[in-house]
């Protein structure tokens, strides 16, 4: 079960996951051996589900990256879009995939080195399936805010 206490280390170590225990006392009131047991805690019980490293736009902004909304064809089959949705996960290329709803099935954030790298994983992945019926795509000009944090609050408490 979650507190507050596990709330707030949740909140810290979604916008930096390398803070010393110590830092992190001086803005949640525990010590700093009751913060690292919680964080052992919260890594082993599957909160925390993994730690990554954001990489500086500096490094990435000369990528090609595209935002695909797919739609999926009207009898496509559970076994065909369980097969594209792991072929999706699978891909390097593929930073996101969500299924969603409205006029679209599906919306991914694909992030290539080339236009022609993109032009090969798209024409492997979505052309040749016959679960994508079409898709659209939105290159992304340049990143405004990209913050992948959830701000968790008493209302997310588990019970």
């Amino acid at each position: 079960m979650l507190d507050r206490f596990d709330l707030a280390l949740l909140n810290e170590v979604q916008r930096d996951d390398g803070q010393t225990a110590d830092s992190l006392a001086e803005r949640i009131p525990l010590s700093p051996s009751a913060i690292a047991r919680r964080l052992r805690r919260l890594r082993s019980s599957g909160f925390i589900a993994r730690t990554i490293a954001l990489l500086s736009p500096r490094l990435t902004e000369r990528r090609l990256r595209a935002i695909v909304l797919l739609q999926l064809s009207e009898h496509a089959d559970l076994k065909g879009k369980d097969a594209l949705e792991k072929r999706l996960s699978a891909s390097p290329c593929v930073q996101y995939c969500y299924e969603i709803a409205g006029p679209h099935d599906m919306i991914a954030l694909f992030d290539c080195e080339s236009m022609s790298q993109f032009n090969a994983v798209a024409d492997e992945l979505l052309a040749s399936s016959p679960t994508v019926r079409r898709y659209e795509t939105h290159f992304v000009k340049r990143e405004v805010k990209f913050a992948p944090f959830a701000e968790l609050d008493a209302g997310d408490l588990a019970g």
